[in-house]
């Protein structure tokens, strides 16, 4: 897809305080699939969180259960679709205490706040890969990181003393 995300982001924004959603000005459904494939693949490349992370769950998901990738792909996309004002209903694989589910789905992983920061920083190389203009992508990032205790958990509780 290459640049039409940005084209097409950049040609659907809205001045600040418009009603477009962040859906239709990421450009739709197509153009947040293809920042979603482009980010998953990347995340099994960094060094933190992917397939040579020190977290041996990270790992072990990273190289031992790829088979998985398809679907998560999708997930992630209907799930950004979702709350990004798109018209698509997630529904989680694994509910937990909130109607995404994150926790649940995270739990095992054991991911640390480091390890969340970057997929996150993957998160936003794979944005601006396709020149998500500026304010797109802050909100991207902002609904993202929104859920960090949620995906943290699972460390959070595995810690002595917790």
């Amino acid at each position: 897809m290459g640049p039409a995300l940005g084209a097409e982001a950049s040609a659907s924004a809205q001045q600040p305080g418009s009603d477009t959603s962040l859906y239709a000005r990421l450009g739709g459904i197509f153009a947040i699939a293809a920042v979603v494939d482009h980010f998953s693949d990347a995340i099994i490349r960094d060094p933190i969180a992917g397939a040579r992370s020190a977290n041996p769950a990270l790992r072990r998901w990273h190289t031992r259960q790829l088979d998985r990738l398809p679907g998560l792909k999708f997930m992630r996309t209907l799930w950004v679709a979702a709350v990004s004002g798109g018209p698509f209903h997630y529904t989680p694989t694994r509910p937990g205490a909130s109607n995404l589910g994150l926790e649940a789905a995270h739990a095992s992983l054991r991911i640390s706040p480091r390890e969340f920061d970057a997929v996150a920083a993957v998160l936003t190389r794979s944005l601006d890969h396709f020149h998500v203009p500026a304010a797109e992508k802050q909100e991207v990032l902002a609904a993202f990181a929104a859920h960090k205790n949620e995906v943290t958990q699972g460390w959070r509780a595995a810690q002595p003393g917790h």
